[in-house]
């Protein structure tokens, strides 16, 4: 377990940036992010983004639930999910095959529908400190 703080937006989003980098050659790895609402889960998953090569602009899926980038090079495939709208386990789209497919797949608000997450995933759970600080514990 490793604990991280960052004291501002652009610091959350250079910590998913680092964590990005590390996965710069991985071709699936499932991210789960736990947090509330306000604590930085897309900012972190911008820096991500940026860290595995993808150069689109990235922003929340909220209302989506999913979104795809493709890195610069077109070699891997960044899943972007957020569950917070879901209802429940109906509403999935199919969401076992992304979770299970090929990809960095990034869902926001996993607990939603935990039956279908991996045995095999990284979870960072981010506290919101105050207005500016984060506390991520990965």
């Amino acid at each position: 377990m490793k604990i991280k703080h960052t004291y501002s937006p652009e610091e959350t989003e250079i910590l998913g940036y680092e964590l990005g980098l590390l996965l710069k050659d991985e071709y699936k790895v499932v991210i789960l992010l736990d947090g509330d609402l306000g604590a930085g889960k897309t900012t972190f998953t911008k820096g991500i983004a940026r860290g595995i090569g993808v150069h689109e602009i990235v922003n929340s899926p909220t209302y989506t639930i999913l979104k795809k980038y493709n890195t610069k090079d077109y070699r891997r495939v960044l899943y972007h999910i957020d569950l917070y709208r879901l209802d429940h386990v109906g509403d999935d789209f199919d969401l076992e095959e992304y979770i299970d497919g090929q990809g960095i797949v990034v869902v926001e608000w996993p607990y939603k529908v935990s039956e279908f997450m991996p045995k095999d995933y990284l979870l960072v759970q981010i506290k919101k400190v105050n207005d500016t600080e984060r506390e991520f514990t990965m």
